[in-house]
């Protein structure tokens, strides 16, 4: 998940520009841990984030061999509440939250009325655990997109209904430990995290710090993300930096892996355009939800879902050497452009360059396609996603 803002909910100027985009980008909380590790800093999300350490291409397979750890706490934490919580979060989302277990999480989206994704995201029932302090009612923990969090927390403060709260987490980190070796590093520092499978969470005490533990991530890997105090978050990086299986990364390598894993990114391969048919997200339409409708665009999300969207989003693997990056076009046999690559790049586990893409369904069961990138052709393939098998622990 990440990583665009599209629709402003503060107010532009007279002359259309967005203030928000004049003011300096915010630091994270181990800004200063990131540089003394050597990480290149770069503007991302509105924040200055580590965009590499070692190396990219190094990064990636450490990830894919041992475990790596990354900072994404420029992702926006929020915590849900109330009596009726369940049925008001019905409403935005399309996910079966009502027989959604506590500790249990749901990957869903957050919709505009036309059925375009506004967010994707991640949103867990709590139960009776209280990791963030005491709430009454039901209550879910949601993560979403960095970029897009201020305009999610506007639309859910509108469109929720007044006796449910919405708390911005905003004085916690987040980090991620992601790869085959991550349950061993982790459950050093933090005994009893590998007990949990993929998608579920639990409540964990670290030095005195409140953690809240899910067996998740965005690499295709086994691993964790970690909710904790944002005083906090220096020590711990620290004391799981110190594990020998362990070595931070950065976004560029975080973006590798996802795209290997065939998981969309906001922003690029997801907007509000793009209804979750088109994005081959309908694992994220709970059956019952399918069958009642009643979220924002039901009505022609359903009917895409009986007749075939117009377009879809596709796996590429491209000939020879050269990536192809996003914006690169879609042609037909015509030589109309019918489509865009929305995300490409090397990918090192793979050894060959790979792409998403949006095109119509008839051409991508053609099997192979044709992209334009600054006036060269290059050929694809079309294969299945994901580009390296997901190992989760389920």
């Amino acid at each position: 998940m990440s990583e665009l803002i599209v629709e402003p909910a503060h107010e532009l100027r007279a002359d259309g520009t967005d203030p928000v985009e004049d003011l300096p980008p915010q630091t994270l909380p181990l800004d200063a841990w990131h540089r003394a590790k050597g990480g290149r800093m770069v503007p991302f999300a509105g924040y200055v984030m580590p965009v590499q350490y070692d190396g990219i291409m190094a990064e990636h397979l450490w990830t894919r061999s041992s475990a790596g750890l990354f900072d994404v706490s420029h992702m926006g934490q929020l915590l849900i509440h109330g009596q009726g919580a369940t049925a008001a979060l019905e409403v935005l989302l399309p996910g079966d939250l009502a027989i959604l277990k506590p500790a249990k999480m749901r990957y869903s989206l957050l919709l505009a009325d036309n059925g375009g994704i506004l967010d994707d995201l991640m949103v867990t029932r709590l139960g009776e655990a209280q990791p963030f302090g005491e709430v009454e009612g039901e209550a879910f923990y949601m993560v979403v997109n960095g970029a897009t969090k201020y305009d999610d927390i506007a639309h859910l403060r509108e469109h929720l209904p007044d006796d449910i709260t919405l708390n911005h987490l905003d004085e916690r980190a987040l980090l991620a430990v992601q790869g085959p070796q991550a349950v061993d590093a982790l459950d050093r520092i933090v005994p009893g995290v590998s007990a949990l499978t993929f998608m579920t969470a639990g409540a964990f005490d670290w030095q005195g710090h409140a953690l809240w533990i899910s067996r998740s991530g965005y690499t295709g890997e086994d691993g964790y993300e970690i909710s904790l105090p944002a005083e906090a978050a220096e020590a711990f990086a620290d004391a799981i930096a110190a594990e020998p299986e362990v070595k931070p990364i950065g976004l560029g390598a975080r973006d590798s892996l996802r795209l290997e894993a065939g998981l969309p990114l906001y922003g690029h391969d997801l907007d509000p355009e793009t209804t979750p048919v088109a994005a081959d997200l309908g694992f994220a339409l709970s059956k019952r939800r399918r069958e009642e409708g009643g979220f924002p665009g039901s009505q022609r999300i359903l009917a895409e879902r009986a007749e075939g969207p117009a377009t879809k989003r596709i796996g590429l693997i491209v000939e020879g050497r050269q990536p192809v990056r996003e914006g690169a076009e879609v042609i037909d046999p015509q030589g109309t452009v019918v489509g865009r690559v929305t995300s490409g790049g090397f990918a090192p586990s793979v050894q060959a360059p790979i792409a998403m893409a949006y095109c119509p369904p008839a051409l991508a069961e053609s099997g192979v396609v044709t992209l334009r990138q600054r006036g060269k052709l290059h050929q694809a393939r079309v294969v299945p996603m994901p580009f390296v098998p997901h190992r989760y622990v389920r």
